[in-house]
């Protein structure tokens, strides 16, 4: 049975890679010290009557131990949304060069392979459009948004140092904009915050005059496409994610269609360095590891609605 750290595990990402991991067949480590994460998202798996998961509340920025041997190292602990950083600019350059750093030392020391999750980001406010993985990016290193942005990029560089100079095997992808299940409602990205707002009765809020674009990749694909990838040969970033792209204006007028809802839009100004337009170029992906989205937007948040549901339900009885 394979072994598999995956750090951040109980954020919403990870918990999906959690779930993805035990149906391979994998004996899954979920590393998380809870500052965005939520053992809630993993509360399911504390209730299989198998080994096959243990939970670990640790601080990746410590120095990482693991008992036994590991096969993969999945490395997704970190703040990821803006209001997280925002909040917690510190903590995240931390995360992104400290958890980065110990992450792959372990990864070096149990002989596994890691797999890094970075972000779009790296593209900053991108020149080049849509992005291809070759873009070296448009970033603000001193920018508010800086503290994600650089912490992705160095995250990167310390990666592919210990490929090219430990021989540690390992695979960066590249995420952008995702969504699903497991979302935290005050996360502030865009899907949440609308879901929210919609099924509230409260205007959505679009920030500028919303005709900056985002494409969005439901989280199921991504978990696939992170899966080819680290059992891939591809060693070099890889892109990940939807190439439906579309407006927040839109899209805000999208989620009140999907909700029924009788909310308005009202706008507010755009945050400083916020990209205005943002879409993967996923020919790489598609040639390496024969990966495609195949959850049609409209279809993804569909799904994703009796969650949204759900979560807005009780926030209101709590």
């Amino acid at each position: 049975m394979p072994r598999t750290l995956i750090t951040g595990g109980a954020g919403f990402l990870g918990s999906h890679l959690c779930d993805r991991f035990i149906a391979e067949g994998h004996e899954v480590l979920c590393m998380d010290n809870l500052v965005t994460g939520n053992t809630d998202n993993i509360a399911h798996l504390f209730e299989r009557p198998d080994e096959q998961f243990k939970f670990i509340h640790h601080d990746v920025t410590d120095y990482i131990h693991v008992s036994g041997e590991l096969d993969y190292v999945l490395h997704f602990a970190s703040p990821a949304s803006p209001a997280d950083y925002l909040r917690l600019p510190i903590q995240t350059l931390k995360v992104g060069a400290l958890g980065t750093h110990k992450a792959l030392g372990l990864a070096k020391a149990k002989d596994a392979r890691l797999l890094l999750a970075s972000t779009s980001e790296v593209y900053g406010d991108p020149l080049v459009h849509p992005q291809p993985e070759d873009y070296w990016g448009n970033v603000n290193p001193i920018g508010s948004r800086g503290v994600y942005d650089e912490a992705k990029r160095f995250a990167e560089a310390i990666t592919m140092a210990y490929q090219r100079y430990h021989g540690v095997e390992t695979r960066i992808v590249r995420i952008f904009n995702t969504y699903g299940p497991r979302m935290r409602l005050d996360d502030g990205r865009a899907l949440p915050t609308f879901m929210g707002q919609a099924l509230r009765g409260d205007p959505l809020t679009v920030y500028g005059d919303g005709s900056q674009t985002r494409s969005f990749c439901y989280v199921n694909d991504l978990v696939e496409g992170i899966y080819r990838l680290l059992l891939s040969d591809e060693n070099e970033p890889v892109n990940i994610g939807n190439t439906e792209e579309i407006t927040i204006k839109a899209f805000a007028e999208e989620i009140i269609e999907l909700t029924d809802s009788g909310s308005t839009v009202t706008y507010e100004p755009l945050p400083q360095d916020d990209p205005q337009v943002r879409e993967p170029d996923i020919s790489k992906a598609q040639r390496t590891l024969d990966w495609s989205p195949q959850v049609e937007r409209r279809d993804g948040l569909r799904k994703t609605l009796d969650y949204f549901q759900d979560a807005v339900e009780a926030s209101t009885t709590a």
